[in-house]
């Protein structure tokens, strides 16, 4: 039965694709079906060999570390404010941003990230049918965030076709960056994060490749970077600071905002209905769950979690499923891979906003992309949590 909803799921989230593609007779195949198979090898490489278990633990250990080490900063300057045994979770889950983002600067600085990012978008593009830009810019958004990306292409950004530009902004929205992961691992289990950055990378690929086919020509097919303004190292250290700041405060908004709107949309549809707004998108997003292999009897709060996320943002949904107590353990491991993404409507204006302040004329080709922007970057994350569900 598991096997038959799992090509239940791939078969309508394939055709889902091609209902909207841009040009139905550019697919390629061949790419798919390769990038389907590594899937498949790597999600039960990650998820039941002892060598993957201890990848994923050592992924996890390394990423306890340094939220440990955060700790410290955090601890001098707001340790008093926090309750023994009840640390906010600003302060434990989100303030360690700034320090994972101050890492990221320096491998930046050093030269080691470009290298590394370089070296397995070239990999990936020997398989994935895509050009080097499209195949640097999805590692690199993994990395250095969704919109921070843009600005290591600007200046090939204005020369991009639409379909081009597609790809580049839905791996963006499909993946997330490396400098919140530790945030992720506070919420759900770390062996769920890193398999889904693993499965979104590709996932993107192959839902691009049904959704906006085109074909590169070699003259067409070059990556030059763009470096930015030579700083100091601790001006460096300075600006990498204030961003990983900047992306927790961002981050803490967005859940005051986010949650508080939904639990009085919550309070006047319970008034009014005697139903839930979160119930309602629940039952709406079921038969979503149930091709992603979710059981029956959990369909409706799976759904519903799926819901919150797409018109919230993934931390929302990871507090819903943190709560969800009733929850089997297969379906938690599908959710977890699922909400792993930045898939929501408030990415659409992160990219638009990201792409405006380099290419205005750009931005606005993104702004009229931006509802199908979502809708393939959601197929992404329908794709991954499929295929995870086959190996639990």
């Amino acid at each position: 039965m598991k096997f038959l909803i799992f090509i239940l799921g791939l078969t309508i989230t394939f055709l889902l694709a091609f209902l909207v593609s841009s040009d139905r007779k550019q697919i390629k195949y061949k790419p798919i079906a390769i990038m389907l198979v590594i899937q498949l090898i790597l999600s039960y490489f990650l998820l039941s060999t002892t060598i993957g278990f201890i990848l994923v633990k050592g992924v996890s250990d390394v990423f306890g570390t340094l939220l440990n080490y955060a700790e410290s900063g955090i601890n001098f300057v707001f340790g008093g404010i926090a309750n023994e045994g009840k640390f906010p979770f600003f302060l434990s889950a989100l303030l360690p941003i700034v320090f994972i983002s101050v890492l990221i600067g320096i491998l930046q600085y050093l030269k080691i990230l470009p290298f590394i990012i370089r070296g397995i978008g070239y990999l990936i593009s020997k398989v994935n049918g895509l050009g080097k830009l499209e195949s640097y810019n999805a590692v690199a958004a993994a990395i250095v965030g969704q919109g921070e990306v843009f600005i290591t292409v600007k200046d090939q950004l204005g020369h991009l076709s639409k379909n081009r530009l597609y790809t580049l902004c839905a791996s963006s929205m499909s993946t997330v960056s490396m400098s919140i992961v530790g945030s992720y691992m506070k919420m759900v289990e770390p062996k769920y994060v890193v398999t889904a950055l693993v499965l979104n990378l590709f996932s993107g690929f192959i839902i691009v490749h049904i959704v906006n086919p085109y074909t590169i020509s070699e003259e067409e097919d070059i990556l030059e970077l763009q470096e930015g303004e030579k700083q100091s190292f601790f001006e460096m250290l300075g600006e990498y600071i204030i961003l990983g700041f900047t992306i927790a405060v961002t981050v803490a908004a967005m859940l005051i905002g986010f949650v508080a709107l939904i639990t009085a949309i919550n309070g006047i549809f319970d008034s009014i209905f005697g139903i839930t707004f979160q119930s309602i998108l629940g039952y709406l997003f079921s038969p979503v769950a149930f091709i992603m292999g979710i059981p029956a009897s959990e369909m409706q709060e799976a759904g519903k979690i799926m819901a919150t996320k797409l018109v919230s943002n993934e931390f929302v949904a990871m507090l819903d499923l943190k709560n969800a107590a009733d929850l089997s353990s297969r379906t938690v491991g599908i959710l977890s891979v699922f909400l792993v993404s930045f898939a929501n409507f408030s990415s659409i204006g992160i990219i638009a906003g990201a792409t405006k302040s380099i290419n205005t004329k750009q931005a606005n080709v993104v702004s009229r992309f931006g509802l199908k922007l979502l809708y393939g970057a959601t197929l992404v994350s329908l794709l991954s949590g499929i295929i995870v569900s086959i190996m639990l």
